[in-house]
């Protein structure tokens, strides 16, 4: 996310469900499991090292964890190959025969950038 300081956040990722219901686990350069974000109709929920907090919405949760607003509607299909349009958003699915996916948002302010590369 481009502010002031710049942030970045890196980690490695498992995607399961839709964007109704589902589970993202995330994982540290090393493997180590960061955190298990759960979502389902009127629950989200994050639990980090046994600590579990309940946030009102998925969009919320994603916000915490990551510092940026994601729009995971828009990853699952990035992820499959849609290249949705989305207000604020570009995706570039070019190299995702590669397993690379990249994307940016530029409104709203700060500009964010989304990069994605899947295990092969």
């Amino acid at each position: 996310m481009q502010s002031d300081p710049v942030q970045a956040f890196f980690a490695g990722f498992e995607l399961r469900g839709t964007p109704a219901q589902g589970e993202l686990v995330l994982n540290s350069p090393l493997g180590t499991s960061l955190a298990v974000l759960r979502w389902s109709p009127g629950e989200a929920v994050l639990d980090s090292g046994g600590q579990v907090q309940r946030f009102d919405s998925v969009d919320a949760l994603i916000e915490k964890v990551t510092g940026a607003a994601l729009p995971l509607a828009a990853l699952f299909d990035w992820l499959a190959g849609k290249n949705i349009a989305l207000a604020g958003w570009s995706a570039d699915l070019s190299q995702q025969a590669e397993g690379r996916i990249s994307a940016s948002r530029t409104t709203p302010q700060p500009r964010t950038d989304l990069r994605i590369v899947l295990a092969q």
